[in-house]
């Protein structure tokens, strides 16, 4: 993959868990520096509907054609509703990155599903994300997964996104607009 230094990345994140619908956030941007647009859908909470909102916020924006990458914070929006990457990957034909700080505990989500219906195809969706794999970032290190793109260009991508923090600036930007609009000010960690 030939990796620009204004690749289009696609980020998205969630808002906070104030309702039934949560909201998310998509922002696209060049490399880490600068943002060329938003868009916003929502989700159901513990849903099963993150991975078809997603498809089509991707496929239905103007930006489509332009963007190279989907970057995601984690694969579970809106509490437990699960995004597919690799069928997100599929469905849109773009890579897709999955963002954590840290390693998630994979035995406490497994625990935590079993409260919601579902719960083997959440999990499935889980797995289907593949290894996680822990990447040093400008010195910091971050666990990533991939769907759709080799580690080494997810790397150069995340590198390059990272500008401004420890995130990527579009992970960053996406949880800032997401939180401030759903609570009126921005807060948490993306």
């Amino acid at each position: 993959m030939h990796i620009k230094p204004e690749i289009r990345i696609l980020a998205i994140d969630d808002s906070a868990l104030v309702s039934e619908r949560i909201m998310i956030v998509g922002v696209v941007f060049r490399g880490g520096e600068w943002m060329d647009g938003v868009l916003k859908s929502e989700i159901t909470r513990d849903g099963m509907d993150a991975t078809d909102v997603i498809t089509e916020m991707v496929t239905a924006t103007r930006h489509y054609p332009q963007i190279r990458v989907i970057m995601l914070d984690g694969v579970t929006y809106g509490g437990f509703n699960v995004v597919d990457i690799k069928e997100l990957h599929e469905r849109t034909r773009l890579p897709v990155i999955v963002v954590m700080r840290a390693e998630p505990d994979m035995g406490q989500i497994r625990r935590a599903l079993q409260n919601l219906p579902d719960a083997d195809l959440r999990w499935q969706s889980i797995m289907n994300a593949g290894a996680i794999t822990e990447i040093d970032v400008h010195g910091n290190l971050l666990s990533i997964q991939c769907a759709g793109i080799e580690i080494t260009d997810a790397t150069k991508i995340m590198r390059l996104g990272t500008t401004h923090s420890h995130i990527p600036e579009p992970l960053r930007i996406a949880h800032l607009i997401a939180t401030g609009i759903v609570c009126g000010e921005s807060r948490g960690r993306a």
